[in-house]
C-alpha cells in the first residue's frame, strides 16, 4: 500500500518502538524446547533465513547456503522456518504490552510499535515509559531487547537498531533528518533503488535527502518519493493500534498432572465442548487444531490437526488423545500432562459448512462412518491415497490417515527425469514379487552397464508358472542417489505383455529380476 508523504510543516507523532533482535530463533527455541543457547539456524528456501548468537560466532550468518553454514559449525541445529509459529510466539508478547500500553501496533514478528505521548504522560518521560517497558519484556523471557524513540516509525526503528552500547535510543523532536543522515542508503528497504544510488554516488541519507522531491518523484516515481521522505525524517505513516482479536483459544490446567491418556482425554471434553461452543457463537468452524500439550517437567508437544470438514467436540478429544498416545508407554504417558490448549489454526465461515436443503449425500455419511472407525480403532487405522513424486509406481503411492494434510516425501511437481510415462499401470506389487526372465537358449537375461541386453527375453517364471513372453520394450534405466553408496539404486525397467495379452512391468536390480506392476 502506497504511504502519504509527509506535507511540509507538519511533524510526524513520537513513536516508541521496541525492537527483539534475534526474535526469529528465540520463538524457535521456544516452539521446540531448545536450550537458550542452542546453535541454531533457521532455513528458509535452502539458505540461513535467521540464526542464533551462538552459530555467528561459528561464521553463521544470514544468506549462507545450508551446507555451507553446517560446514562452517558442524553440530549446528537446523529448522526450517515458519511465519506462522514466529507470529504466533509473539502474540503473548503484545497481549503483556497491551495490557498496560494499549495503542500497540505489531509491525512484524519481534518488532511493534507505540505511540509515545500517552506513556510518556503517564510515567512521567519518554525514557522512563522504556524502561518499563524494557523491564516488563524482559519479565517475559525475551532478552536484550531494545526501544527507540523518535519523529516516526522509520527513524524509532534505526535508534533502536544503533549499535549504541545503551539499549534505548531517544531522538529529540526535530532532530530525525539530522540522526539519519550518515545512515547509508542501503537501509532503505528497495534494493533496485539503493543499488542505483550508490552508483549516481549517493551514499548515504542525508545525501538522497538533499536532491530536490519533485526531481525524485519524477525520476523514481511514488516509491522513491516516500523513501526520499523517509531519508529526510519525514515519516507519514501513522501508529494504527491493532484490534486484539476475539480469544477463541481454550485450555485446561490439571492439578495434580495426569498421567494416563483415558484420564486426560476426558479431563479434557469439557473443554472442548467450551471451544466449539465459542467458534459457533462468532459463526465460525475450526477446519485445522493445533493441540499443545504441556508436561509437568515443561516439555511442549504440539501437533496441527486437519479435518477434511470441520471439527466437532468429540472429533477435538479424539486428536488430542492420539496425539497423547504417540508419546505414550504400555502403562501410561511417559510425562504427566500438566496443561493441555486448544488453538484454532484454520477457521472458516459456519456459512460455508452449513448442509443443503436435503442434507449433503452419501459424502456426509462416508465422512461419518470413516471418523467413526478411526476414533475406535487409531489414527492410522483410515488411510486415504495419494498421488506423490517418484520415478517407480510404488514410489508415487503414499497413504495418508484420514482428515491429515498430505505430506509428500517425493513432491508430484518436480520433473522427475526417468519416470515410468503414461499410462501408469493399474495394479502396483508392494512390495515387488521376485521372478527370472529366461531367454530362448534358456540362460536367464542380463543388462550391461550400457543397457545392452545378452539375450533377448522369450520366457517369464514366476515359482512354478511360466509365461510364454508376446512382445516387449526396454530397458529404461534409471540411476538413482549414485553418491550416496547406502542408498544407490541402479534399475533397468521392462515393459512386457505374455501371450494371454497381458502387460507387465519388470525391473532388474542388483542381478534380481522383479514384477513391479500389472497393465489391468
Amino acid at each position: 500500500m502506497k504511504q502519504p508523504i509527509q506535507p511540509p510543516g507538519t511533524a510526524p507523532e513520537r513513536v516508541m518502538l521496541l525492537w527483539c533482535p534475534d526474535w526469529p530463533v528465540i520463538a524457535a527455541i521456544r516452539t521446540h524446547g531448545l536450550k537458550p543457547d542452542a546453535r541454531i539456524a533457521l532455513i528458509e528456501s535452502g539458505r540461513v533465513y535467521a540464526c542464533s548468537g551462538s552459530a555467528r560466532a561459528e561464521g553463521v550468518k544470514r544468506g549462507l547456503k545450508l551446507r555451507e553454514a553446517q560446514a562452517r559449525c558442524p553440530d549446528l541445529i537446523v529448522q526450517p522456518y515458519r511465519a506462522d509459529e514466529d507470529a504466533r510466539a509473539f502474540e503473548p508478547v503484545l497481549t503483556a504490552i497491551e495490557e498496560a500500553m494499549p495503542g500497540v501496533q505489531p509491525l512484524r514478528p519481534g518488532v511493534c510499535a507505540i505511540r509515545s505521548r500517552g506513556p510518556a504522560q503517564f510515567y512521567g518521560s519518554e525514557e522512563e515509559a522504556a524502561l518499563w517497558l524494557l523491564d516488563h519484556v524482559d519479565a517475559l523471557g525475551v532478552p536484550a531487547s531494545r526501544v527507540g524513540i523518535a519523529d516516526g516509525v522509520f527513524t524509532a526503528e534505526q535508534a533502536a537498531r544503533s549499535p549504541q552500547p545503551q539499549r534505548i535510543g531517544i531522538v529529540p523532536a526535530g532532530d530525525a533528518a539530522t540522526f539519519l543522515a550518515p545512515l547509508p542508503v542501503s537501509i532503505l528497504d528497495d534494493l533496485a533503488l539503493t543499488g542505483l544510488l550508490r552508483r549516481l554516488g549517493v551514499y548515504t541519507l542525508g545525501e538522497f535527502a538533499a536532491l530536490p522531491a519533485e526531481l525524485v518523484l519524477d525520476r523514481f516515481g511514488d516509491p522513491g518519493a516516500r523513501l526520499h521522505s523517509l531519508a529526510g525524517g519525514r515519516d507519514s505513516r501513522p501508529v494504527i493500534a491493532r484490534v486484539p482479536p476475539d480469544e477463541l483459544d481454550a485450555s485446561i490446567d490439571f492439578e495434580p498432572p495426569l498421567d494416563r491418556v483415558d484420564q486426560v482425554a476426558f479431563g479434557v471434553r469439557a473443554t472442548a465442548d467450551a471451544f466449539i461452543r465459542s467458534l459457533t457463537d462468532t459463526k465460525l468452524v475450526c477446519t485445522a487444531v493445533l493441540v499443545q500439550l504441556e508436561s509437568a517437567n515443561g516439555e511442549l508437544s504440539e501437533r496441527s490437526w486437519l479435518h477434511p470438514r470441520s471439527f466437532t467436540a468429540a472429533e477435538v478429544v479424539d486428536r488430542v488423545r492420539w496425539q497423547l498416545q504417540g508419546g505414550s508407554t504400555e502403562t501410561g504417558l511417559s510425562a504427566p500432562i500438566g496443561r493441555v490448549r486448544l488453538i484454532p489454526e484454520a477457521i472458516d465461515s459456519i456459512g460455508n459448512h452449513e448442509e443443503g436443503l436435503w442434507g449433503s449425500g452419501p459424502d456426509e455419511r462416508i465422512h461419518h462412518a470413516l471418523s467413526r472407525v478411526q476414533s475406535m480403532l487409531g489414527r492410522t487405522a483410515v488411510l486415504t491415497p495419494a498421488i506423490g513424486g517418484g520415478r517407480a509406481p510404488a514410489d508415487r503411492m503414499t497413504l495418508v490417515p484420514w482428515g491429515d494434510r498430505v505430506l509428500h516425501e517425493r513432491e508430484p511437481d518436480r520433473p522427475w527425469p526417468g519416470r515410468l510415462p503414461d499410462p501408469a499401470p493399474a495394479t502396483v506389487f508392494e512390495p515387488p514379487r521376485p521372478i527370472t526372465v529366461f531367454a530362448a537358449s534358456g540362460a536367464e537375461v542380463a543388462v550391461d552397464d550400457r543397457g545392452g541386453l545378452s539375450e533377448p527375453p522369450a520366457t517369464v517364471s514366476a515359482g512354478s508358472s511360466t509365461l510364454r513372453v508376446a512382445a516387449w520394450a526396454g530397458p529404461w534405466m534409471v540411476d538413482e542417489r549414485w553418491w550416496d553408496p547406502d542408498a544407490a539404486s541402479r534399475v533397468s525397467r521392462f515393459q512386457l505383455v505374455d501371450a494371454s495379452g497381458v502387460a507387465w512391468l519388470l525391473s532388474l536390480e542388483h542381478g534380481h529380476w522383479w514384477a513391479e506392476a500389472r497393465y489391468d
